[in-house]
């Protein structure tokens, strides 16, 4: 990734924090959940490794080949289910957004940030439109419209708030960082 080592690193962190939460919950789900919980994993620890800031690791040009067939093949997955699905068709945009930093990735990699723009400025604008859109709408989904029944005390010890939402939210947000530095 181009641009500071300090964002890189944070968006490492973010992104693996939320791969491995995802392969967590992938523990303790099955059916479409559990398939959703591994797209999401494989998603996050993925962006974790491609955030890696390369003035610190400089990736060989095959690693960015590997990311680009490993997100490809995600891709044709999510296909035919992004027929039914919402959530499929975002897991179907974000493979090919993968595949899309894959390839202008090591295009740009010698480039100093700000003077070699990589990939394709009307695609990389398009992208970054949709998953400002995501996030926005992710984030408000987010914000709980009532209290809960009975306040605080209605939860239950063990209850916990899902965390899957503000995982996705916070992959929307890591991606979008992530377009901004093509």
């Amino acid at each position: 990734m181009h641009g500071p080592a300090v964002s890189g690193w944070l968006l490492v962190t973010l992104c693996g924090a939320t791969g491995a939460y995802c392969l967590v919950r992938m523990r303790s789900c099955s059916g479409q959940a559990r398939e959703a919980a591994c797209g999401e994993a494989m998603m996050g620890l993925g962006m974790a490794a491609m955030a890696v800031p390369a003035a610190v690791f400089a990736l060989p040009r095959w690693v960015w080949v590997m990311y680009a067939t490993v997100f490809g093949a995600a891709a044709l997955r999510a296909l035919l289910p992004s027929r039914r699905s919402t959530h499929h068709l975002h897991h179907l945009v974000g493979s090919l957004t993968m595949v899309y930093m894959a390839v202008a990735m090591p295009s740009g990699a010698g480039a100093h940030a700000g003077h070699q723009a990589a990939g394709i400025p009307l695609l990389t604008g398009g992208l970054l439109a949709y998953y400002t859109v995501y996030v926005l709408r992710s984030g408000v989904r987010l914000v709980p419209l009532a209290p809960p029944a009975g306040g605080a005390a209605a939860l239950s010890r063990g209850a916990r708030p899902e965390l899957a939402p503000a995982c996705r939210l916070a992959m929307g947000l890591a991606m979008l960082a992530m377009l901004l530095t093509l």
